[in-house]
């Protein structure tokens, strides 16, 4: 197994900060981000995880930009882990400009989200996204073909896919050649928690990737019924909810070699938040 970060909790840094950065505390590849903000964001003086960043990559520029990533990457010793993008399986357009991009960069996936999000209200019927999200999924590995670049659903709260089972029910209907599933320990403790073993078996050659970090609960204030509201703090993986000792192993059993990809979105100096991160992994290895 490999050990990246994501660069979306990079946004202060250009593409070589962040690449000398991994490099100097041991990592061995990157998860670059790549997607659209709005003009209003960028004109923001403070960049940020889910607004305008230093490195400013889009789908737009992506394909142009790819030759300084492959330099900047190699100069570091680094490997391009995979795509961080926030596109749907429905936006067509723009998947097109992230496959030409991500082959000629060199990452072996793009993160593709579904048809829409699930609102925990239930005012979305799973059944029309779901179906929209297989639909839009056929056409992501139609524009996808021959390109050698992979398209991955990731394990998230607020969708149709919160869970092994339930995101495996959406890739099940593609060749994992084509597709598969990043597997997000931490979003699953919030929602769609499922026991490690039963998820890595279930997943099998859909397995792709993982995104690793913490969260624990946190008890709120109670309502007016007296029912306490619990919320969740993200914090070190050593004190996160999720077992990690246990599911490296699992990993390794399971003959896992893809890249474990470290994902903290803390207040934290990035520099102290990813050298805990990858101590914590190597020593697991």
């Amino acid at each position: 197994m490999k050990i990246s970060a994501t660069t979306v909790a990079l946004p202060h840094l250009t593409m070589a900060e962040q690449a000398a950065l991994l490099a100097r505390l041991g990592y061995d590849g990157i998860e670059l981000r790549v997607r659209r903000i709005t003009d209003e964001q960028r004109t923001k003086a403070e960049p940020s995880p889910w607004g305008y960043h230093v490195n400013d990559i889009t789908p737009e520029n992506f394909a142009a930009e790819a030759p300084r990533i492959r330099r900047v990457l190699e100069d570091h010793g680094l490997a391009l882990a995979g795509i961080a993008s926030a596109a749907a399986c429905t936006d067509l357009e723009q998947l097109r400009l992230l496959v030409d991009g991500a082959a000629t960069a060199g990452a072996p996936f793009i993160r593709v989200g579904a048809a829409a999000g699930y609102k925990p209200d239930g005012s979305l019927d799973y059944w029309q996204v779901y179906g929209e999200t297989i639909a839009g999924y056929a056409r992501a590995v139609a524009i996808a073909r021959g390109s050698g670049v992979r398209i991955l659903l990731e394990i998230h709260g607020n969708t149709i896919h919160p869970s092994a089972s339930l995101a495996q029910r959406v890739v099940s209907h593609f060749d994992p050649a084509a597709v598969g599933v990043i597997y997000d320990p931490q979003n699953m403790v919030k929602d769609g928690y499922e026991t490690p073993a039963l998820a890595i078996q279930l997943l099998g050659p859909y397995l792709a990737h993982c995104h690793l970090g913490a969260h624990r609960p946190v008890a709120g204030a109670a309502d007016d019924h007296g029912t306490v509201q619990w919320k969740w703090e993200g914090c070190r993986m050593a004190e996160g909810l999720f077992p990690f000792p246990h599911l490296i192993a699992l990993l390794k059993r399971a003959g896992y070699a893809h890249f474990l990809s470290v994902e903290d979105f803390r207040a934290a100096p990035p520099e102290e938040k990813l050298a805990d991160a990858v101590a914590y992994l190597r020593a697991l290895l």
